[in-house]
């Protein structure tokens, strides 16, 4: 008998830069802004991520959008999305879309299932467990090499230290 993954809805509440690395990284939040969890993401899906946090309408679709006008056309609901797992220093999810009552469920990178599910209004949910897998992230192999262990005690003081005004205009 296998055993149903603990779920929490999370929100998008930020993107921002990894002061260290450069690197964009998002930010989720618990709905009662109890746990943060940062997914480090690519310049490309950061870009799809801010447009539509931004409300930016483009002359063109972008990937993203185009998949959401795509399921809407066809009549397939995307239900919700689960970040369900962390292996390696790498996120998993999965979008869950629902065709006529038959559910179909899609392995995704966790910046294109935020983005599907931020256009599609789905909910954002996360394994508990990949929430306490990240409090064990080795930060080294987010970037550039450094002093792990400073790089780590920075990041747990930045985490701890969150407020919606460190978002800028990409709060939400």
């Amino acid at each position: 008998m296998t055993q149903q993954p603990a779920l929490i809805e999370m929100k998008v509440t930020g993107l921002t830069i990894d002061p260290f690395t450069n690197m964009p990284i998002i930010i989720l939040k618990d709905m009662e802004e109890k746990s943060a969890l940062p997914i480090w993401i690519g310049l490309i899906e950061a870009s799809a991520i801010a447009t539509e946090l931004e409300k930016i309408q483009l002359s063109r679709p972008m990937t993203h959008d185009l998949i959401r006008n795509i399921l809407a056309s066809v009549g397939v609901k995307v239900r919700k999305i689960e970040v369900n797992d962390l292996c390696d220093n790498t996120f998993y999810a999965r979008i869950y879309l629902d065709q006529d009552g038959k559910e179909h469920v899609i392995d995704s990178r966790p910046s294109d299932a935020i983005a599907i599910a931020l256009r599609t209004h789905a909910p954002i949910y996360v394994d508990k467990k990949v929430i306490e897998k990240s409090r064990h992230i080795d930060l080294s192999k987010q970037g550039k090499e450094g002093d792990d262990k400073l790089k780590q005690e920075k990041w747990a003081e930045i985490l701890d230290n969150l407020n919606p005004d460190d978002f800028g205009k990409y709060r939400m």
